[in-house]
This record gives C-alpha cells, sequence and structure tokens, in this order.
C-alpha cells in the first residue's frame, strides 16, 4: 500500500481519543501494521503538539512533525482539543480548510445538551459529516 493513499484523523481530548477516521482513497487497502504505525506516529507527536501550541497564539499549528514521508498537521481548540491529522503532504489550504470546517462540526455537536464534554464521540452523523469534508478537501 502507498502511503499517500492513507490519511489518519484523531481527536484528542485532554487524556485520551474521542474519534478516529481512516481515509482511504477509493481501491486502496490497508494492513494492520501500517495502521498500528500511524497510530504510533500520531501519539508520538503529541508532545510536540504541546510544544508547539506554546510558541504560536494560531489554532492551526500546520506540520509539527514529520516520519517516513508522512506528515502530521494540528489544530488545537480553545478548549485544547486537539485536531491531528497524519498525511504525506496534502497543501496547506485543504487541510485548514479541513480542520475549520470540522471545528465547526465539532463545536455544534459539543454544544448538544446531551454530550458530556471530553467523552468519546460515538455519534454516526457527526462521523458521516466529517468524512464528506475530508472527501472535499483531503481525497479530491
Amino acid at each position: 500500500m502507498s502511503a499517500n493513499q492513507l490519511l489518519l484523523f484523531v481527536i484528542v481530548g485532554q487524556n485520551e481519543p474521542l474519534y478516529e477516521a481512516e481515509f482511504l482513497k477509493s481501491g486502496a487497502v490497508t494492513s494492520d501494521s501500517a495502521t498500528r504505525q500511524n497510530y504510533f506516529v500520531l501519539h508520538s507527536a503529541l508532545d510536540l503538539v504541546d510544544k508547539a501550541a506554546w510558541t504560536t497564539n494560531n489554532m492551526y499549528l500546520k506540520v509539527v512533525d514529520k516520519v517516513n514521508h508522512q506528515q502530521v498537521s494540528t489544530f488545537l481548540t480553545a478548549g485544547s482539543i486537539k485536531f491531528m491529522l497524519l498525511h504525506s503532504g496534502k497543501s496547506e489550504d485543504s487541510i485548514r480548510n479541513f480542520f475549520t470546517e470540522v471545528y465547526e462540526l465539532y463545536v455544534k455537536f459539543s454544544m448538544n445538551p446531551f454530550y458530556q464534554y471530553d467523552t468519546a464521540i460515538t455519534s454516526k452523523v457527526f462521523d458521516a459529516r466529517v468524512r464528506a469534508v475530508a472527501k472535499r478537501y483531503l481525497l479530491a
């Protein structure tokens, strides 16, 4: 499998992942070991995200880590929720647009009175909308 066919998106709360999604280009397949490696790369970038958060006031932290031709881009919300995307060199504009729209979805979702802040997001509607945004900006 080519590394550029897989994108991994994770929303990380204060202590644990809240939402995870893999986006594959049509016809692509992934192996279990590649998936585990991708999660490891994202997990190892968390310290770099915390470090980068102190150096800027921007919510979009851009690329915070590069490993094996893969890059980790991050968006940090005002509540310190991290949106992390593992990709292989997508354009800055498409990643920024993706993060911005997903942030809007997250804010709308978190305003739901039945959602408890910093807990796992299991909504199928939220998942479908995130995947639609990814298809528009990242898989085009």
